[in-house]
């Protein structure tokens, strides 16, 4: 597959999954939640098989509570999803404070240029407050999150199938130079 349809057919999905998370957040919320739990079960297994592969004690013990732990966070993902989501929704505003606190105070590194200055004080800010308010309503983050990441697919995918049609173009004249008919 050429990159040009490579980037064509990831462009055209990144929009479909973007109009679907934009009109349906609350599907979209389900299926992270229902992947998230497709992974723990498959970390348990992977950790079952670790743990059996091992040649000691120590290591069975260990890897058998991952998998476990994994277990069970698969199983509380699936039975009680709106709990997951809300973990999710702390998490990532844990995450947004965090890594705005980080920016803000590389905005005060030496040597950083004042437009350079701006953009991390500004960058931080902003990641502050996402998590800040994601922290206070936490029960609106879920699905805003989901029409977010919906809206940052289709922006993507519409980027790539743009990409796709410069680099089909680009190719296409790289071929007349290298092949040209007289």
């Amino acid at each position: 597959m050429s990159l040009s349809s490579s980037l064509l057919w990831r462009g055209l999905l990144a929009i479909a999954v973007g109009v679907v998370s934009v009109i349906w957040p609350g599907i979209t919320v389900g299926a992270f939640v229902i992947l998230f739990a497709v992974y723990a079960f498959i970390a348990a297994g992977t950790e079952v098989m670790r743990a059996f592969s091992s040649d000691r004690a120590g290591p069975v013990v260990g890897y058998l509570l991952l998998a476990v732990l994994s277990l069970a966070a698969g199983l509380v993902a699936l039975f009680w999803p709106n709990i997951t989501a809300l973990v999710l929704v702390l998490w990532i505003a844990a995450w947004a404070v965090a890594t705005g606190l980080v920016e803000v105070a590389m905005a005060f590194r030496q040597g950083e240029a004042a437009g350079a200055r701006a953009m991390w004080s500004l960058s931080g800010l902003v990641s502050i407050a996402l998590g800040v308010v994601l922290f206070i309503r936490p029960d609106l983050g879920a699905a805003s999150l989901a029409t977010v990441f919906g809206l940052f697919s289709i922006v993507y995918g519409v980027s790539a199938v743009v990409l796709s049609m410069q680099a089909r173009h680009v190719t296409s004249t790289a071929r007349r130079m290298l092949n040209p008919t007289h």
